[in-house]
């Protein structure tokens, strides 16, 4: 149960990794994808030009985008904040 009739809360998380631009996919999904150690997340953001970093080690802060992953695809982000 939420407080106050608020809706689910986004968690938003931290994630280290390189910025690529999406290219062609096969689960069309993002703008940009998060390559990391270990896996690979799409990328979109309402607020930040996620062109600027790219081929850049980033930090960035996200919330899960309810719903995804589809068609075998990752997991998407929406990206609040970054960092280099």
């Amino acid at each position: 149960m939420t407080a106050c009739g608020s809706g689910p809360q986004q968690q938003t998380k931290e994630y280290t990794g390189t910025v690529k631009p999406a290219g062609i996919t096969s689960y069309q999904y993002g703008t940009h994808r998060l390559e990391t150690a270990t896996e690979n997340f799409a990328l979109k953001s309402d607020s930040i030009d996620l062109t600027r970093y790219e081929q850049k080690q980033v930090t960035l802060t996200a919330t899960s985008i309810e719903g995804y992953p589809i068609d075998g695809g990752p997991a998407y982000l929406n990206v609040i904040s970054i960092k280099e």
